[in-house]
């Protein structure tokens, strides 16, 4: 049997979706952690305890497949330019869950530049066993579209990645645009790269029927809501869709002719406690009379999300970056519409004109003119739902997991010289 330690160092696969740092990632590693594990691969997944009250182990993943919680630094969650610091303590925890069940790995699968690190340091402890990592955001990236020096990131992080890139046996691009980006900015080699999308489990992301998506969320079945799904913070470009909803027709009374219902966050935290990019887009709300038809309704399960993609007319991702955009592969496959930002990942996904639409990046009045469009033309919008769904079943987990162990296992025909690793 195959054995894998992935490494999911600063969130939990099983966390809650629309907190700050949980997102597509969390979703990336749950489903193909799953999807290995019915093919008969064993994997281990390890990120670091938030919470002294969860049991350090667990099977919710199933197929003897476990979530390890290891505790490195304060068992609670706190700021990302922190974590760093810990990641040699996360390193040992792991090294001493594999030496006390006497297991040892044949890769390291790791997400994320962080766990690239802890990757890094296992693979030295474990005579230089392979490593397969997915970066899932990229630094350099993220700092071209940075609107404060806040956002952008550390010189540290950027260094991390440009040697992650030269440790790594192989890359995991999600798309062609991401491939690009490393060659790029990161004169990445290209013959280290494989492109796979992530998948998504159309076993559980599919078309509900709308009256009965409504009645499960608990609205009105003449309600036309366009969703928004993910974390709350500047690139998700929220305060671009806000401005769009705030210009789109007003047929009636002047009244926008949906609303806007926000899935992520934490819209009802205390002054204290609320992040700067919530309490601003709220603001922004009230500046444009929009308090009762935008809607916040903070973090929502990911057993409930295929209600309320289902229930939408259109799901919107008005990002300014986006290396995938798990949220509209999600949305699709639950026949639902996508008006997205062209760029990264979002410009691949999504079909112009046949899925959804694209539009350029923080332009709101493009924005509102393709709701507008959408709202106005149910059969437009029923026949792109249709369409959605049909495509996003070529991005099944089961496809994706197969192309992901064939990459495994082509790493370990190369590698055949790799010394195993001491377990005790």
């Amino acid at each position: 049997m195959m054995r894998i330690a992935m490494i999911s160092y600063h969130t939990c696969p099983l966390a809650t979706l629309g907190g700050k740092d949980t997102g597509g990632m969390n979703v990336y590693v749950r489903d193909l952690t799953r999807e290995l594990g019915r093919m008969g691969i064993h994997v281990d997944v390890f990120t670091r305890s938030q919470d002294e009250h969860v049991p350090h182990v667990l099977h919710d993943l199933g197929y003897g497949n476990r979530v390890v919680h290891i505790p490195a630094g304060p068992e609670q969650p706190f700021p990302k330019e922190r974590l760093p610091d810990y990641i040699p303590e996360f390193v040992e925890g792991i090294k001493r869950f594999a030496a006390e069940k006497g297991i040892c790995y044949d890769l390291i699968h790791s997400h994320y530049w962080m766990s690239g690190l802890a990757a890094d340091a296992l693979s030295n402890a474990w005579g230089g066993i392979p490593i397969l990592h997915m970066f899932h955001t990229l630094g350099e990236m993220k700092n071209r579209i940075a609107q404060s020096d806040d956002e952008r990131e550390s010189p540290y992080r950027l260094e991390s990645e440009h040697r992650l890139l030269a440790r790594a046996d192989r890359i995991i691009v999600a798309t062609l645009a991401e491939k690009a980006q490393l060659e790029w900015l990161y004169k990445a080699n290209p013959r280290k790269m494989t492109i796979i999308p992530p998948g998504v489990d159309t076993g559980h992301f599919y078309p509900i029927p709308k009256d009965e998506a409504r009645q499960f969320i608990g609205i009105p079945n003449h309600d036309r809501m366009i969703l928004f799904v993910g974390r709350i913070e500047p690139l998700k470009g929220i305060d671009t869709l806000i401005r769009a909803m705030a210009c789109m027709e007003q047929p009636d009374e002047g009244r926008c002719p949906a609303y806007l219902a926000i899935i992520g966050g934490d819209p009802s935290a205390s002054p204290e406690e609320m992040t700067a990019e919530m309490a601003s887009l709220q603001q922004l709300c009230r500046e444009l009379h929009l308090d009762h038809t935008v809607i916040f309704l903070g973090k929502r399960g990911q057993d409930t999300l295929p209600y309320y993609y289902s229930a939408a007319e259109v799901v919107v991702m008005p990002s300014h970056y986006e290396s995938f955009g798990m949220v509209a592969l999600e949305a699709m496959a639950c026949g639902t519409p996508v008006v997205a930002s062209q760029v990264g990942g979002l410009a691949f996904l999504v079909q112009d004109g046949v899925t959804g639409y694209h539009v350029p990046g923080g332009d709101s009045e493009a924005l509102c003119e393709k709701l507008s469009l959408l709202l106005g033309n149910d059969e437009a919008r029923q026949t792109m739902g249709a369409q959605a769904a049909e495509y996003a079943l070529a991005y099944r987990w089961e496809s994706i997991a197969e192309q992901i162990s064939d990459v495994y296992k082509r790493i370990l025909q190369e590698r055949p010289d790799t010394q195993p690793c001491l377990a005790s």
